[in-house]
């Protein structure tokens, strides 16, 4: 078995996540084709969680990111996630791991058909009739489906939970219908203290293709072309991290297994030893390792 170490999977990672000055991105259209290169990333780091950042990406460079707003490579990641909205650049939405995540169109119709929708903006009346959606949620996703794009301070007016008390229950409801693609931000609205808020709407009103993409990949199919993309994203990743990254789909040790050997059967990944130790320590950790970071073209 090919072993690797991880001062390799570091300058691959830097390379990739372009976390390089001669690789930082300085154009919007440079952020979408990085989005569609690694297929999968947040907005921020996220500490514990291996993955590539816009904000990185931006920076050209590992930093840590500032509490104050007008830092220029602060600004500029927020500024184009703002313009970026509704678009057709990437999905944005507070997705996997329950943050912000920039999802490529390749991947949009594998990560619809892990949820729990059927391609009918009516379909969420099954998850009433189960008992799994909550109250919040559902005055939320019905005011959206009757009213149309609503402001977060106008949508909170719209459902009667305006209230500072009523506060976390709606953020958590919003957070969770993301997470299902059933709500995405689509705008930025001048509302509230900070005159500063966004705009959310039902995805696919914004995205009316997403039922037939999904619809086009079996739950196998969709699983190998997310764990692919991610590790082709990340370079070498060990399982518990694929689960980890993923966790808001709930995979199977099944889903995993199946997707990680069609994957090594179609020679995308290869697993590989990785030196966990000083060398001659004889400890290793099992990594999966994208063929395309091994093989460069």
């Amino acid at each position: 078995m090919l072993a690797i170490d991880r001062d390799w999977i570091a300058a691959e990672r830097s390379q990739v996540y372009r976390r390089t000055p001669e690789r930082r991105l300085t154009a919007i259209e440079e952020a979408e084709a990085f989005i569609d290169e690694v297929g999968l990333a947040f907005l921020w780091p996220i500490k514990g969680i291996e993955a590539p950042n816009l904000f990185h990406a931006i920076a050209g460079r590992e930093r840590d990111v500032p509490m104050a707003h007008d830092d220029p490579e602060n600004s500029l990641c927020w500024s184009w996630k703002d313009s970026a909205l509704g678009s057709r650049r990437w999905y944005y939405a507070k997705l996997l791991r329950r943050r912000a995540t920039l999802v490529a169109p390749r991947l949009w119709g594998a990560c619809y058909a892990l949820t729990r929708n059927y391609g009918d903006l009516h379909d969420y009346m099954e998850l009433v009739q189960d008992g799994v959606m909550t109250r919040e949620e559902r005055l939320i996703y019905e005011a959206l489906l009757e009213q149309g794009p609503l402001g977060t301070v106008a949508l909170r007016k719209a459902i009667g939970m305006a209230a500072e008390s009523s506060k976390s229950r709606f953020e958590r409801a919003l957070v969770d219908l993301q997470v299902d693609m059933k709500v995405v931000p689509i705008g930025v609205a001048e509302e509230g203290a900070w005159h500063y808020s966004f705009i959310y709407d039902i995805p696919m009103r914004h995205y009316p293709e997403l039922p037939a993409l999904a619809r086009q990949v079996s739950t196998h199919q969709a699983w190998r072309d997310l764990i692919g993309a991610y590790i082709d994203g990340a370079v070498a990743v060990t399982a518990r991290q694929i689960a980890r990254f993923f966790h808001i789909f709930q995979p199977t040790e099944r889903d995993l297994e199946r997707a990680l050997e069609a994957l090594a059967a179609a020679g995308r990944i290869e697993q590989v030893q990785v030196e966990v130790t000083p060398a001659g320590a004889g400890q290793a950790e099992l990594f999966w390792v994208s063929r395309r970071a091994l093989d460069p073209a």
